[in-house]
């Protein structure tokens, strides 16, 4: 059950993200405890920058509370099936477990796309767990989308 209400604060971060103008991908980061070690949604828009990810941003947060490049004893949660510059720092982290929402046939680079942790390069593979919280992650991408093709966001 501590893996929904871990996704559940990806998703409260996701509608945050898009609250914001910002593509609604929301991520959390938990330790081998389970407590909740960095939270964030996109925020590409408001800083300009186009790696800050929702999953790029609990990575950089995390590691610099434990000091470390690596953060081996974490799992992430995130709403939407990484991208490949995603997927390639959560394998640069070396994070225990990831947890994924909605797959992402466009631009994902886990199932879909670039396949990174199965690519012969890549020096550590997470085990990975998708459609958690699928539904919810998926209608929260539509609703946005569809608001701004409608040009009310």
């Amino acid at each position: 059950m501590t893996f929904k209400n871990h996704m559940k604060a990806a998703l409260d971060e996701a509608r945050a993200a898009g609250a914001r103008g910002e593509v609604p991908v929301g991520a959390v980061l938990v330790d081998a405890k389970g407590e909740v070690v960095a939270r964030a949604g996109n925020r590409t828009r408001e800083l300009n920058d186009p790696t800050a990810h929702a999953e790029i941003l609990v990575i950089r947060a995390a590691c610099a509370q434990a000091q470390s490049e690596r953060l081996p004893e974490h799992d992430l949660y995130v709403t939407l099936e990484p991208c490949a510059m995603c997927a390639t720092a959560i394998s640069a982290a070396r994070i225990r477990r990831l947890y994924y929402a909605a797959a992402d046939a466009k631009s994902g680079g886990v199932a879909h796309g670039a396949r990174v942790f199965s690519h012969a390069q890549c020096h550590h593979a997470p085990e990975v767990y998708d459609g958690i919280g699928a539904r919810a992650a998926e209608e929260i991408l539509k609703t946005f989308f569809k608001a701004r093709r409608q040009g009310r966001a």
